[in-house]
């Protein structure tokens, strides 16, 4: 199947699964004393600004990805295994 037979809800899905994928592994491999996430939700949020994306829907997002991850979590802090 080509990506573009592949709907769009997948295909983003697989772009957040394959960064957070390499989300962990920085974080693995940390080096410093600086939490990694920090740096690299920085360096997204730089890096979305630099693509042409406004600082509202920069901002929006963020917040609104903050604001549902209660939901999502169900009260846990960390999924576990993972």
């Amino acid at each position: 199947m080509h990506e573009d037979e592949v709907p769009w809800e997948l295909r983003r899905l697989d772009a957040a699964a394959t960064f957070a994928a390499r989300c962990k592994e920085l974080y693995a491999e940390n080096p410093y004393s600086e939490p990694p996430l920090i740096g690299v939700v920085n360096d997204l949020m730089t890096e979305l600004w630099d693509r042409g994306f406004s600082q509202s829907e920069i901002r929006e997002a963020f917040l609104g990805a903050i604001e549902d991850m209660p939901r999502y979590a169900a009260g846990e802090e960390r999924r576990g295994g993972g």
